[in-house]
């Protein structure tokens, strides 16, 4: 009961990492917002965690006052707010040539600029307890997929509000601000994204051992236990941290050219 008492706001919780997060928080003793746009899914989630642990709100993150709105959620239905999860994304291809400008600023909007003005209504109340923030950034922060151009943007933009506010928020307010950057997740959603990439319908077995050494990728409800880590008193003073992920290391890598991955003489 790592979260006892503690009320904890997660952003796209109806599917995929928020799910297993909520689903994970409330099970460490945490009541929590289950927030998204799915109102069918999102209502199975407080169902099957019980009314008193958690509550729904459908909302798209980027209208006018649903920040705002969230947190108010949480105050009406809980009474405090200890944690804030950004989870919430979206997840688009792009690069160069097909990215446009509106097509850039709704993405900007939604991963970077709703867990700001998420942060912001929340201030307040995380100071009055001592709360923290979590941001579910991406390995692509570094710097990304050739065909993830303005995602990678967005979530290298989310990493430096974490430094940023991790060290200000700390020394002002004593709100710790941290980000995890989770590498290749099989979730619900990757599942149907490749797919429609056109690879085959079980392409997740078959994931070459340079990306995945265990032989599989990394599951949701493995970056979910990461996150109660930071969510949880347990990790003290510590602020201002992006940590990734992923299952080999990522910043520095240099993967074997060798016959390990290419074609060798017959």
């Amino acid at each position: 009961m790592r979260l006892k008492d503690k009320v904890i706001i997660i952003t796209g919780s109806c599917t995929g990492i928020g799910k297993a997060i909520a689903i994970r928080c409330a099970a460490e003793g945490a009541r929590v917002v289950v927030h998204g746009l799915d109102a069918d899914k999102g209502a199975d989630i407080v169902k099957m965690l019980g009314a008193d642990k958690a509550v729904l709100h459908i909302e798209d993150i980027t209208a006018a006052g649903a920040p705002q709105r969230l947190v108010n959620t949480a105050i009406e239905r809980f009474g405090a707010l200890h944690g804030v999860v950004n989870n919430a994304a979206m997840i688009a291809s792009s690069n160069l040539a097909s990215t446009t400008l509106p097509f850039f600023r709704d993405i900007l909007e939604v991963n970077m600029l709703a867990p700001f003005a998420l942060i912001q209504a929340a201030l307040p109340h995380l100071a009055a307890t001592r709360g923290c923030v979590l941001n579910i950034g991406s390995v692509n922060a570094w710097s990304g997929e050739p065909n993830l151009l303005a995602y990678s943007v967005s979530k290298g933009a989310l990493m430096t509000l974490s430094r940023n506010l991790g060290d200000t928020l700390h020394r002002e307010q004593g709100v710790r601000v941290n980000q995890i950057n989770p590498g290749w997740v099989l979730t619900d959603k990757e599942v149907d994204i490749k797919r429609s990439q056109g690879l085959a319908d079980d392409w997740h077995r078959q994931v070459p051992a340079v990306y995945a050494p265990a032989g599989r990728l990394l599951k949701p409800e493995e970056i979910a236990a990461a996150a109660v880590y930071w969510l949880a008193d347990e990790s003290g003073p510590i602020s201002g941290q992006v940590v990734d992920l992923e299952q080999h290391p990522f910043i520095g890598r240099n993967p074997p050219k060798d016959d390990t991955v290419l074609p060798a003489r017959k």
